[in-house]
């Protein structure tokens, strides 16, 4: 990419990201009492992630099955309050076992 493309790329996006930054301080004036509304903002955070990570989990490995265990793992790990590091640890194990039984077992 030559230099006179990049730097508009670059302008643009540093504006976008000001702005993002910039306005909720601009239009919000006083503190925000609307239920539906605090409670939208305090959730968003969350779904964000979620719609990030889960498209990724399943293009993460060799077989959408393998995915589809490393997830159940997950998700049986994270309902029990494990931790991020053993809940990801083990759903990097359960890929990684399922890889290993589907290779002999020819699913």
């Amino acid at each position: 990419m030559s230099m006179i493309q990049f730097f508009p790329y670059l302008i643009v996006s540093a504006g976008v990201t000001y702005l993002v930054r910039m306005l909720p301080m601009v239009l919000m004036r006083r503190k925000i009492e609307n239920k539906f509304i605090l409670s939208f903002l305090y959730y968003m955070p969350y779904s964000v992630l979620t719609v990030m990570t889960v498209p990724g989990i399943f293009y993460a490995s060799s077989s959408a099955a393998s995915a589809a265990a490393g997830f159940a793992a997950a998700v049986v790990l994270a309902f029990f309050d494990q931790g991020l590091l053993r809940v990801a640890a083990a759903s990097c194990a359960a890929v990684f076992i399922f890889e290993l039984i589907a290779a002999y077992v020819q699913i």
